[in-house]
């Protein structure tokens, strides 16, 4: 086989998740968007719930390129997540890994995510016979100056999450907002713990919408970056999941995010949504960030709307491929 090896292991020891991390910084500081996502790296560092994949090729000191390949899913089909660094670029590592994690999936079926959209990633998905199935839009406003007024429907009560009191509450509204959603509506009680293990879990940035003791609404804020004013943000050193889970660089500056925002479906049509994104806002808008950002669905057309009203502008795109045997 020509080119440099690849070698598949069902779990890294700490040095290479260390080397995975370097490169993960070092392809984030170059491309300014990171390469892999949230749950990758905390599979990476944590551990994941099934039988992870990690794809590896390394060159001297370096890891030349990394493939996160989680199988777990037998619905949808395995997905694969994946790195190159900048220096060995250019030599079909990525094509490779994607290949290579093609045999690893248990019935032929992935689905590869590209963040960013790398053009470098749209080449590797053409030559291998990908299809754009899904397209994950970043959506950000400035937060200097002040936010429009959202009235609170009566009866309705904003405060913050208590973590061990409203954990199994709040994943019972989470599955019941996202039903239909690939990922978030099967969050699970450990998905939830990590993340309010994270140095960047502030519980006073996690608001709930709360109707007669009964949960309706939330949104969960995070910040990520460099520390706001020199010191940290949040109660700590703040940290984005996506771009280095407390191990990497950052690759930009302190932001605010919209990390999770849902209604009970039940609850819809009172104007909760925009009450809780602009009270995430604000309380982001009061850390001193300079701006916000969100993730939504290029298709969910309605959030989309909503959104623009609220001053955010598309910003950039994450895009999953998907190659089925049967349909070439």
């Amino acid at each position: 086989m020509d080119g440099p090896t690849i070698a598949m292991h069902e779990s890294l020891p700490a040095g290479l998740v260390a080397r995975v991390h370097r490169l993960v910084a070092t392809a984030t500081a170059v491309d300014g968007v990171a390469p892999l996502s949230e749950h990758v790296l905390l599979h990476l560092r944590l551990g994941g719930e099934g039988p992870d994949r990690h794809l590896l090729v390394t060159a001297g000191p370096d890891v030349a390129g990394y493939a996160h390949l989680d199988p777990t899913d037998q619905v949808a089909g395995p997905a694969v997540e994946v790195v190159v660094h900048p220096a060995h670029r250019g030599r079909g590592i990525g094509r490779r890994l994607v290949a290579a994690a093609a045999r690893h999936a248990p019935d032929g079926r992935l689905r590869v995510w590209a963040h960013g959209d790398h053009p470098a990633a749209r080449a590797v998905a053409a030559r291998l016979g990908l299809h754009e199935v899904r397209r994950l839009e970043q959506w950000r406003r400035p937060l200097g100056g002040p936010l429009p007024p959202a009235p609170v429907p009566a009866g309705i009560v904003v405060r913050a999450f208590r973590p061990g009191t409203d954990d199994d509450a709040w994943l019972a509204l989470n599955a019941r907002a996202f039903a239909g959603h690939p990922e978030q509506g099967a969050w699970t009680a450990r998905d939830l713990h990590l993340r309010t293990a994270e140095s960047w879990f502030d519980p006073d940035g996690f608001l709930l919408a709360e109707e007669d003791g009964r949960l309706v609404g939330f949104h969960w804020t995070k910040v990520h970056g460099g520390p706001v004013g020199g010191g940290p943000v949040g109660g700590g050193p703040v940290d984005d999941g996506p771009v280095d889970d407390g191990a990497t660089g950052h690759g930009h500056d302190p932001i605010g995010e919209v990390y999770v925002l849902g209604v009970d479906p039940a609850a819809q049509g009172r104007g909760l949504g925009r009450l809780l994104t602009l009270a995430g806002l604000e309380r982001l808008r009061s850390l001193g960030l300079p701006q916000a950002m969100l993730y939504v669905e290029s298709d969910n057309h309605a959030a989309r709307a909503t959104y623009r009203t609220l001053g955010f502008t598309h910003w950039g795109s994450d895009v999953m491929f998907s190659h089925h045997p049967k349909s070439g």
